[in-house]
């Protein structure tokens, strides 16, 4: 029987489908925001807070808000079921 994938797995699951990235790293920050109201209220004391660094071609061109919505867009689904907030380092190949 398969485990289910974890938050991190599913969020590194569409950002390399989705971006291809040449660099991904994910770390899972809840532990250190769990005492937050945020996070109570989700009734989940983990996978909610999330750092992730991606370096992509998928980012050449744009700023970085559009690389900020491009990726909370692809993330949509995880927000509505849980994932609370990110802190995003986002490069271009070509563009920091």
């Amino acid at each position: 029987m398969t485990q289910p994938l974890t938050r991190r797995d599913r969020i590194a699951e569409i950002l390399t489908r989705e971006l291809a990235p040449s660099a991904l790293e994910i770390h899972d920050d809840s532990a250190r925001h769990a005492h937050h109201a945020g996070a109570k209220a989700l009734g989940n004391p983990g996978e909610t807070h999330f750092n992730i660094a991606i370096t992509s071609a998928k980012f050449d061109g744009l700023n970085r808000i559009a690389r900020h919505r491009l990726v909370n867009g692809l993330l949509a689904g995880e927000f509505e079921t849980g994932l609370h907030a990110l802190s995003l380092v986002l490069h271009g190949e070509t563009t920091p």
